[in-house]
C-alpha cells in the first residue's frame, strides 16, 4: 500500500516541480521581452498577449513529458496523458491565435488609416482581418481535429465518414449554399479590392461607411448612426457605388433654378469667393455652368469638391446657403418667378347675345358676305 502511495505521489511531485521551474522559466522570458520592448512594438505586443497562453503551453507540456518518464507501471498514467495531450492541443491554439493577433496588430500599425490618402492601408486592413478571422476559425478546426483522432474510436468514425464523404458531399452542399457563396465571397472581397473597411458606399439607396467586414456579412455604418447589415455576397452580386474606390476626393453638384435676368458671370465669381471662405474645399474644381433654360428659368449647376465625402456633404449645404443668400440680397430680381400675360376679354352681354365688336366679315361662315348668305340659305332656306 504504501509503494502505491509512493508510485503516485513520486511522479506528481516531480511533475509540480517542473511545472515550477517552467513557470520561472516563462516569467524570466517574459521580463526580458517586456524590456527589450520597451524600443520594439512588436516584442512588446508578443510579450503581452502570448504571456498567458504561453506559461499554460509551457507548464502542461513540462507535466506531461515529466509524467510520461517517471510514472510507469502507474495505472492512472494512460489516463492522465492523455487528458493533459487534450489540454496541451487546446492550448498550442489558443496561443496560435494569439500569436496571430499579435501579427495582424504589426501589419496594421505600419498602414495608417488617420490620413487623407488611406487607400492603401484600408485595403491592407480589410485583408488582414480577413485573413485572420479564415486561419484562427482553420486552427480551431484543425485543433478539435487532433483531439478527436486522439481517441481511437474516433479514428474508425472518421474512417468511415471518409468513406461516405461523396454522399455527404453533396447533402452538405445543397444544405449550405448560401453559407458557401457567404463565404468565397468574403474572401473574394478581402482580395479582389472591391470593397475595404472604411470605404464610402451607396447600398440599397442609403449612403454610409463600411464597418466590418466578416465572412458572412457586411455591415455599413449609415450616416444617421443606424447599420445596415447585408451579406458578402450582395456586394458580389448587385451594383453599388463606392466612391472610395480609387481616392476619397469627391466631386459634388449644387443645383439652383434662377430667373434669366441674373447675371452667371458674377454668380461665378462669388461662388469662388465663398469657397475661398471655407476650410472644406480642396481647391481643386470651382465651377458654375448653365446646363438648362427652360420657358420659365434657367438651372444652373455649381461643381465644387473636398477631400472626402463628410466634408464634400457639408461644403454643399455651405455653398447652398451661402448663394441663396446672395441671390437674395444682391438680385433679388433674378429670383425664380411664374410669369403670365393677361388680355382683355369679350364682353359678357356681346357673349350672350352673339354680338361681337368687330366687323371683320371673315370671323362668321353663314353671314356678312354673299357667300356666306347663299351657305346660310341652303341649310336654312330662304327668309320668310
Amino acid at each position: 500500500m504504501r509503494d502505491s502511495v509512493l508510485d503516485t505521489l513520486v511522479p506528481l511531485g516531480i511533475a509540480l516541480a517542473a511545472a515550477l521551474v517552467a513557470l520561472f522559466a516563462v516569467h524570466l522570458v517574459h521580463k526580458a521581452l517586456m524590456g527589450a520592448g520597451r524600443g520594439s512594438r512588436l516584442i512588446r505586443d508578443l510579450a503581452t498577449r502570448a504571456h498567458r497562453p504561453m506559461q499554460w503551453f509551457v507548464v502542461l507540456c513540462a507535466v506531461y513529458f515529466t509524467v510520461r518518464a517517471s510514472a510507469n507501471g502507474v495505472s492512472w498514467r494512460h489516463t492522465f496523458l492523455h487528458a493533459d495531450q487534450l489540454v496541451i492541443i487546446g492550448v498550442g491554439a489558443w496561443l496560435a491565435a494569439a500569436l496571430l493577433v499579435v501579427a495582424e496588430e504589426w501589419a496594421l500599425s505600419r498602414f495608417r488609416t488617420d490620413v487623407p490618402d488611406n487607400r492603401t492601408a484600408r485595403r491592407v486592413h480589410t485583408q488582414v482581418v480577413m485573413i485572420r478571422r479564415v486561419t484562427v476559425a482553420v486552427a480551431a478546426v484543425v485543433a478539435l481535429a487532433v483531439m478527436l483522432m486522439t481517441f481511437p474510436g474516433a479514428r474508425l468514425f472518421g474512417t468511415s465518414v471518409l468513406a461516405s464523404a461523396g454522399f455527404l458531399g453533396i447533402i452538405a452542399g445543397l444544405a449550405a449554399q448560401s453559407v458557401l457563396r457567404n463565404l468565397f465571397a468574403g474572401l473574394q472581397l478581402a482580395f479582389s479590392d472591391a470593397v475595404r473597411l472604411g470605404d464610402v458606399v451607396i447600398v440599397e439607396n442609403e449612403w454610409g461607411r463600411v464597418q466590418e467586414i466578416t465572412l458572412s456579412y457586411v455591415v455599413v455604418h449609415v450616416w444617421d448612426d443606424r447599420r445596415l447589415i447585408l451579406p458578402t455576397s450582395y456586394f458580389t452580386e448587385k451594383p453599388f457605388q463606392n466612391w472610395t474606390r480609387t481616392d476619397s476626393a469627391l466631386l459634388g453638384a449644387v443645383l439652383f433654378d434662377v430667373d434669366w435676368w441674373l447675371p452667371v458671370p458674377e454668380m461665378r465669381e462669388e461662388l469662388r469667393r465663398a469657397l475661398e471662405s471655407t476650410d472644406l474645399w480642396d481647391g481643386r474644381v470651382s465651377v458654375l455652368q448653365v446646363v438648362e433654360a427652360t420657358g420659365h428659368a434657367m438651372q444652373l449647376r455649381a461643381l465644387v469638391s473636398a477631400d472626402d465625402a463628410p466634408k464634400l456633404w457639408d461644403l454643399r449645404c455651405f455653398v447652398r446657403e451661402h448663394l441663396v443668400m446672395w441671390l437674395r440680397d444682391a438680385h433679388p430680381a433674378a429670383l425664380p418667378r411664374v410669369r403670365g400675360e393677361t388680355t382683355s376679354a369679350m364682353p359678357l352681354h356681346a357673349t350672350l347675345t352673339g354680338q361681337t365688336t368687330t366687323t371683320d366679315g371673315d370671323s362668321r361662315v353663314f353671314s356678312h358676305s354673299v357667300d356666306g348668305r347663299a351657305r346660310a340659305e341652303a341649310f336654312t332656306g330662304p327668309e320668310q
